[in-house]
């Protein structure tokens, strides 16, 4: 199969799991969140896993073999930390209300029962779950480009990192969906618009594709490989581990992180 529409599937479905997150919100029991919480942790462990242990290497390997050590060393710490600047920016441009990073603890989510709702408070709800859709849709525009490029490079990194991203937008999905399933009632509408942020993934990879494909090489896949990695670990320590303390604690957390280190390890050295 071309390798295109293979980076492109996986791209596609990492981004639909928000589908998956609006779907939990209707039908999953929220009185036990320790699941949630381990999938967080699992999917944080994963992220750093890979990019210390894989993506940074590669990064590296390449600015060396372009730039030299000692310039390529430079060149990867600056294009490491361009990638935690880059989502801080993109977290300072967001509301702290709606952004998707600030997930909410269970005695918050209590406030969005229907029977709590007169119509005023209904209209601020939908609100609510319209622009956590539009800030999810513009985290996912650049994480959508991470997924891809590494897979369209090297599957065996693409598709661990599609695995995390596809479990940290499962809540982002609920995120969206639930406001504004108890501000409409309406499931189907909550349950599209929720997809519909996901759906930014490969939309953010076909237009990075577009632009970069030209000046596509060694030295910019390093580029590439180094914000990716920048911004995953800005995600695990900004988003995924301080929401797995919330809907967990310290023990479902640690238990997530490391099952997380623990298979991405070994399915690392089972494709080696």
């Amino acid at each position: 199969m071309d390798p295109f529409m293979i980076a492109l599937g996986v791209t596609l479905l990492a981004g639909l799991s928000t589908g998956v997150g609006a779907a939990l919100a209707f039908f999953a029991p929220r009185g036990n969140q320790k699941f949630l919480s381990s999938g967080l942790g699992f999917s944080a462990g994963v992220m750093v896993y890979v990019s210390f242990m894989e993506i940074l290497p590669k990064a590296r390997g390449g600015f060396e073999h372009s730039l030299g050590v000692t310039q390529g060393g430079w060149a990867l710490l600056a294009t490491f930390f361009a990638g935690f600047l880059f989502s801080l920016m993109v977290d300072f441009l967001i509301p702290e209300d709606v952004n998707p990073h600030d997930l909410k603890a269970e005695s918050e989510l209590d406030l969005l029962k229907p029977d709590s709702n007169p119509t005023g408070y209904s209209v601020m709800l939908e609100r609510t779950g319209l622009f956590t859709a539009i800030a999810i849709a513009i985290h996912n525009f650049p994480e959508g480009f991470a997924t891809f490029s590494a897979t369209l490079k090297d599957p065996e990194i693409g598709l661990p990192i599609a695995l995390a991203i596809a479990i940290h937008n499962i809540p982002e999905g609920m995120a969206v969906s639930l406001p504004i399933y108890h501000a409409t009632g309406n499931r189907i509408q909550a349950f599209w618009k929720a997809l519909a942020s996901g759906l930014s993934e490969p939309v953010g990879a076909v237009v990075g594709y577009l632009l970069l494909a030209p000046i596509m090489g060694d030295l910019t896949l390093s580029i590439t490989f180094a914000l990716v990695a920048g911004i995953m670990i800005y995600i695990a320590f900004d988003e995924l581990l301080p929401a797995a303390r919330v809907y967990g604690n310290a023990h479902t957390t640690i238990s997530g992180i490391a099952a997380g280190m623990m298979v991405m390890g070994s399915s690392l050295l089972f494709l080696a």
